[in-house]
């Protein structure tokens, strides 16, 4: 009987809510950690457990105050409160999204972060299904989808191209932007400082792109030749 009661108290159901947000949260988290996203397994949590809260709070969290007034005078919406969560949490969405040139990275964490909020009001509102059949949906959704290349749809190329530039005097926004101008497209980007060149500090960057135009990333590299701060521009011979 005692364990009855426990388990049918308000603060028991709301423990277990949390407790069960954060596990959902902190999955898709898991998967953002691994792949070394902006917002990962901590971000996806909070976001979780505080959405969670605030639903509660909207169920919970007025009962005392109604009681003690006349229920024909109250106007009581639990909705209201999970309607500021999810327009809300936009500026956390939009401080996980860069922009480098014309390229935009981010957005699929942004809305992971979205649905994670998402995730957090269902299971405030009890609703334990839904809430993890979306959290199996969109596990899967980033951790399989993101394997696929949909490249071939577009018949586009991929390689790599090292630049050697000199530390401080091209910026990598703006090597980004003259890449970008020609329709060649920046998938990723990792940076090894080289030694001293004469007397100067030297960067290589190594620049994964896509491209439809063969000729285009011809041009590019006479293009890049022509930076007096660009020592060196080679391809990868694919």
């Amino acid at each position: 009987m005692e364990w009855e009661v426990i388990t049918n108290s308000e603060t028991f159901i709301m423990t277990i809510r949390l407790i069960i947000a954060a596990a959902l949260g902190g999955l898709v988290g898991v998967e953002r950690e691994f792949h070394q996203h902006p917002a990962g397994f901590r971000t996806h949590l909070l976001v979780s457990v505080g959405s969670c809260l605030i639903m509660l709070l909207a169920f919970y969290g007025f009962q005392n105050y109604i009681s003690g007034h006349n229920p024909e005078t109250i106007n009581f919406d639990p909705s209201r409160l999970a309607a500021y969560v999810v327009s809300g949490i936009g500026f956390l969405g939009a401080g996980t999204i860069l922009v480098q040139g014309y390229t935009v990275r981010g957005l699929t964490t942004a809305a992971s972060i979205w649905v994670v909020a998402g995730i957090g009001l269902t299971v405030g509102a009890g609703m334990y299904l839904p809430a993890i059949i979306t959290t199996i949906i969109v596990i899967l959704s980033l951790f399989l989808l993101g394997k696929i290349d949909f490249g071939f749809l577009m018949k586009r190329k991929k390689r790599f191209i090292y630049l050697v530039v000199e530390e401080g005097k091209s910026p990598l926004s703006n090597l980004i932007k003259v890449v970008e101008s020609y329709s060649i497209e920046v998938k990723g980007i990792k940076t090894e400082k080289q030694k001293l060149f004469n007397d100067k500090s030297m960067i290589e960057y190594r620049l994964y792109v896509e491209y439809e135009d063969k000729e285009a990333i011809i041009y590019l590299a006479d293009h890049l030749n022509k930076d007096e701060f660009v020592h060196q521009v080679y391809l990868d011979g694919k």
